[in-house]
């Protein structure tokens, strides 16, 4: 395990012999991340759409966060998809927060995960979830360029592309590999060095089967290393 995502009340955590939670996991060559958003409001004039809260005071945060250990940092926006979902209005407002976020995180020391996920929930199929995930993936990149993000020093948390969970669908992981390695090669640049996935409400076996069906599958680019953010696939 490469990293770990830390509450901000767990940096303080200690083991019975008073060692520090962050240098325990140094010591196992884990880095240190930090979730920084403070969840979601909803967005006025949308059925029920969200953004993201937590960019006033993050600069400062970030500084103690990285005095602290911290080399990494976590920030989840949320989108769904629906007859006209996700609209306009919580794609560009979403990708917007995102990429601030992400500058912010950069000026002060910190890799930024950048965390787009689009719910699992609803009946649409898995072209229909491929489609609405390349536009809000175009959306983000468009922003993290527009804020001159480097994306050398930046990580992609998105969701895999699958059918919606009410759909009575269920895709074969090559199929989910096909739609989410495309949907991401047709809008995320190769310089984005990684893609970590959420799990997206799949069981720990369906995320990890997805994710190795990805790594597996050939005759399609794949610039990016490619691996997991979530807990079940350990």
């Amino acid at each position: 395990m490469s990293g770990v995502i830390l509450f901000e009340e767990a940096l303080e955590y200690k083991d019975a012999d008073g060692t520090a939670l962050l240098d325990l996991a140094k010591r196992e060559g884990i880095i240190p991340g930090i979730k920084v958003d403070k969840g979601v409001v909803k967005l006025m004039g949308t059925d029920g759409e969200t953004d993201t809260q937590g960019l006033d005071g993050l600069a400062e945060r970030c500084q103690g966060y990285y005095a602290k250990g911290c080399r990494f940092a976590k920030w989840r926006a949320v989108l769904k998809i629906g007859a006209n979902e996700p609209s306009q209005l919580s794609m560009i407002t979403n990708a917007h927060t995102l990429a601030r976020y992400a500058s912010i995180c950069q000026m002060n020391g910190l890799v930024p995960i950048v965390e787009p996920e689009i719910l699992p929930d609803g009946t649409h199929t898995i072209e229909e979830c491929a489609a609405k995930s390349k536009m809000v993936f175009a959306e983000v990149a468009k922003a993290l360029a527009t804020h001159n993000i480097l994306l050398e020093g930046c990580l992609l948390k998105p969701n895999m592309i699958t059918p919606g969970m009410q759909s009575g669908i269920k895709a074969t992981p090559q199929e989910v590999a096909f739609h989410t390695i495309t949907a991401l090669s047709r809008t995320i640049p190769g310089s984005m060095v990684g893609i970590m996935f959420l799990s997206g409400g799949q069981s720990e076996e369906d995320a990890s089967l997805n994710l190795n069906a990805m790594n597996a599958m050939e005759g399609i680019r794949k610039p990016w290393a490619m691996s997991f953010s979530y807990g079940r696939a350990l």
